[in-house]
């Protein structure tokens, strides 16, 4: 051990926002959702909670989607996710395509990620496990990035900051300006301003766990933003404005939770897709969370 060695001890600070546990979108029906996000994605039914036909818990790494019954949500951006074996997971969505061929499903190959439309519209881009991008995920959700208008990351950035304490800033890079707001280990909310028109907001919703849960409620219970009082452990708000001017800025729903929550830190199930009934191995069933520490 080299006691005079020095570290970049800010690297390893999170935030008063310590976990975005799950992205909630709705769908109209239960078993092309099975078929797209458990067989074609390659993902995990929660085997404990919503096990009927009204809503599907997915697993993704120590994150979840969420999607009851009714009338389909699109998210205005994009989701991440890792998840290891590009090749075995381009094989899954070619043998799903034949039966998803009348939704809005596809898929195409980019340079460091594959991007999925699932059957409703929603786009997700799977990339590999990357230690130097995405910290040591194996299988995740390692950020979600929402289309905002132009001229309003800044005003974003200073709202998660202030009003929730935690770690954000905004940067600028060949695409536009853009808001990042950690949200647990490796895990980012990207808010990246657009020109284009954005559809209105229907309803879907990102669930966060913070460590300090009155403050953030007083600040936007005084300013008429709370939008469901859902009990002890949990409140709502939907609308994001500037701190200082009060100038409204984005809608999306939060549902945030304390870490007294029953819910906070429960254990998820995460298969491994590439086990099957064919060339099954005893003791490969789970998927690995996390890649093994470099040496």
């Amino acid at each position: 051990m080299d006691a005079t060695k020095t570290y970049d001890r800010s690297k390893e600070d999170i935030s008063n926002i310590i976990w975005m546990e799950h992205i909630n979108t709705t769908v109209p029906d239960q078993i092309i959702a099975t078929l797209f996000y458990i067989t074609g994605l390659g993902l995990t039914r929660d085997p404990y909670i919503m096990t009927g036909l009204e809503n599907i818990w997915v697993n993704i790494g120590k994150s979840q989607i969420h999607m009851p019954t009714r009338e389909p949500q699109i998210l205005r951006g994009h989701t991440a996710i890792v998840q290891p074996n590009r090749q075995a997971l381009l094989k899954r969505l070619l043998q799903v395509s034949q039966k998803l061929e009348h939704t809005k499903f596809k898929y195409s190959e980019k340079d460091d990620h594959v991007e999925v439309t699932c059957p409703w519209g929603n786009v997700i881009k799977v990339f590999e496990p990357n230690r130097e991008r995405f910290g040591n995920i194996n299988i995740g959700i390692p950020y979600v990035e929402f289309n905002v208008p132009l001229g309003t990351a800044s005003g974003i950035t200073k709202f998660y900051k202030q009003v929730l304490k935690a770690n954000s800033n905004t940067h600028n890079n060949n695409t536009g300006s853009f808001a990042q707001v950690l949200v647990g280990h490796n895990q980012n909310l990207i808010f990246r301003e657009t020109s284009e028109p954005l559809p209105e907001y229907d309803g879907h919703h990102i669930q966060i766990y913070v460590s300090n849960f009155s403050a953030p409620h007083s600040w936007l219970l005084n300013r008429g933003l709370i939008t469901q009082e859902s009990d002890q452990y949990q409140y709502r708000f939907k609308d994001i404005i500037d701190p200082d001017s009060s100038q409204y800025l984005y809608t999306i729903e939060h549902e945030v939770r304390s870490i007294t929550h029953p819910l906070f830190n429960r254990p998820l199930v995460n298969r491994n897709p590439e086990q099957t009934n064919r060339n099954y191995t005893p003791g490969y069933d789970p998927q690995n969370l996390y890649m093994p520490f470099p040496n």
